[in-house]
């Protein structure tokens, strides 16, 4: 279905072309308007018109009314210095909810979907996963859901650091030190062990770069000490995805070892490489730097892999865009990659979005990190965020029993980490604060997981096992108005996010449908109610939408609270 902002922007489109027919390719100018007074939805073109044609706004914004009709709306005013304000019928909204009803049965299809891929996570191997890598992994699986969803067919890749000088040293160290390095804490250990000694021992420095030559020549000790390196890293990270309801496919640096001398070779062949300070490189006009493809020693690195991962996943995956999600402190780097990328014939412009997010931070605004100055271990965060959970429900809720607290508060302590990331914006910091986004008030993931679970209490104390998506809409009160409207914008909150890559602008169309229901809950009664069915019928959408839009950032659903 179309969403309103679609419809309308259909409505004024024509209405400008009409009125003014040297504008007939012009985009209208629409925004969700943020007072009710003012009606639904906003057009400003009218101001923008005004320096075009010089002429003044207002008698613009009139001659652009003029060609409206008035259905399907209740409204059509002119405020101010030309802004038109739009109020769409009961009646109209009536029918479009049952449209949009029949939409979310089937689930909503972009008309001409993609090959997409998120590329995500990416930790490296014989490291804990740290907190850096959270908004990664959250974000980048958000975001893949929601484009999931709407119908594109998307390849969720791990990019995970599985190759390097660091398998080198670690390697050499465990020929040295044979031990239990059957899990990641003891790998850890080891490594920071092996780097310690790489950073002050000349003799097992030079052994740890043989090593590392050995690797690359796939020489069977070396070979077999690194794959049970990288299997035991693996299994540690399956942990975490698993309490955090991940699914991602691993494809590590090392995937493409055996295309690096090609993307050499490639660049040669198309006068792209310079050498400078005996290095390959590779030099853009609108960037200070270049892009190094080939060190001065004749060795590889994370540009030369980043490369051949592009070219790969366009020529072999079939990608029509590729989505990488890592901090923005890597933005030089992507804009280098994509450049490059793109001067190679690999990539065409507009292919490539590197998905950049800020820092998360303490609460004196300083990086998120232990005591000692250490990156805090991701599981260790989650558990104590379940932990957390345990004990705001047992100050909530004190009539439950430790086995119902214990199945609850693994879904409430995940969820309120994951939205409180989520509802940031994403190129922002944000502050880590548990006490903050366990709250049942404002924008939580508990406030929305209150609203579903209130519906779950209707429908046993109306003694119905489900809520049925269907039935009549009658609009009696504002607040029966205002929901409809604010569930008919749901399309509307997904083209955004998907236009912006920002989950926020689901976290925040989510959070405004809740204090719309929690305003009809309070204002339109459901029991012995005339309109009782109608009511029921949007209780039903909004369990449903409700429940599509938290599972599309990565949260789930309580019976009980």
């Amino acid at each position: 279905m179309l969403s309103l902002l679609s419809i309308l922007s259909s409505i004024c489109s024509q209405a400008i072309s009409k009125a003014f027919p040297s504008l007939e390719t012009w985009t209208p100018e629409l925004t969700q308007s943020t007072k009710e007074h003012f009606g639904h939805y906003q057009c400003n073109d009218a101001m923008k018109l005004a320096r075009v044609l010089k002429q003044a706004p207002k008698g613009i914004a009139e001659a652009i009314v003029a060609q409206i009709p008035q259905e399907p709306f209740s409204s059509i005013e002119i405020a101010g210095a030309g802004f038109i304000n739009f109020t769409f019928s009961r009646s109209f909204l009536e029918q479009q909810l049952q449209e949009f009803t029949k939409a979310l049965k089937l689930g909503y299809r972009v008309s001409d979907p993609k090959k997409i891929i998120v590329d995500f996570s990416s930790p490296n191997i014989a490291k804990d996963m740290h907190v850096g890598h959270l908004r990664s992994t959250i974000i980048g699986d958000s975001l893949a859901r929601i484009l999931t969803y709407v119908g594109h067919n998307v390849l969720r890749l791990n990019h995970i650091g599985d190759w390097g000088t660091a398998f080198g040293m670690l390697i050499t160290y465990l020929q040295e030190h044979p031990s239990d390095y059957d899990n990641l804490e003891n790998l850890t250990n080891l490594y920071k062990k092996a780097h310690e000694r790489f950073s002050t021992d000349e003799e097992f420095k030079k052994r740890s770069q043989k090593n590392v030559v050995a690797l690359q020549a796939q020489e069977p000790h070396a070979i077999i000490l690194w794959e049970k390196i990288c299997e035991t890293s693996e299994r540690a990270f399956e942990k975490i995805y698993d309490i955090l309801d991940i699914t991602i496919e691993i494809r590590g640096e090392s995937f493409y070892n055996s295309l690096l001398p090609d993307i050499i070779h490639d660049l040669e062949k198309k006068n792209l490489i310079t050498i400078s300070n005996h290095a390959k490189c590779v030099f853009h006009e609108t960037f200070s730097i270049p892009f190094m493809v080939q060190k001065s020693d004749g060795g590889y690195n994370y540009a030369t892999t980043d490369l051949a991962a592009m070219r790969y996943r366009i020529e072999q995956d079939h990608a029509d865009r590729i989505f990488i999600v890592t901090d923005l402190g890597q933005s030089l780097h992507f804009q280098l990659l994509e450049a490059t990328a793109i001067a190679a014939g690999y990539l065409q412009p507009g292919m490539f979005s590197h998905v950049g997010f800020g820092l998360v931070l303490d609460s004196e605004g300083k990086k998120f990190k232990t005591r000692s100055g250490e990156n805090i271990k991701l599981w260790e965060l989650l558990m104590t965020a379940i932990k957390k959970a345990e004990e705001a429900l047992r100050a909530h809720r004190p009539d439950l029993t430790d086995d119902e607290i214990k199945a609850r508060a693994p879904v409430i302590g995940i969820n309120a980490i994951k939205y409180s990331d989520l509802s940031s914006h994403r190129t922002s910091d944000y502050v880590f604060s548990f006490e903050k986004m366990l709250r049942f008030e404002g924008n939580t993931a508990m406030f929305l997981l209150y609203a579903y679970v209130r519906i779950q209490g209707i429908k046993r104390r109306l003694g119905l096992s489900q809520l049925l998506l269907e039935g009549p809409i009658e609009i009696q009160e504002p607040a029966e108005e205002a929901l409809v409207l604010a569930l008919l914008r749901f399309p509307e909150a997904l083209e955004s996010t998907i236009r912006e890559l920002c989950p926020h602008l689901l976290t925040d169309y989510l959070y405004n449908l809740t204090h719309k229901f929690n305003a009809f809950f309070r204002d339109c009664h459901i029991e012995n109610s005339p309109y009782a069915k109608s009511r029921l019928f949007l209780c039903a959408l909004v369990e449903k939408v409700l429940a599509t839009g938290m599972h599309l950032l990565g949260l789930k659903t309580l019976e009980r609270l």
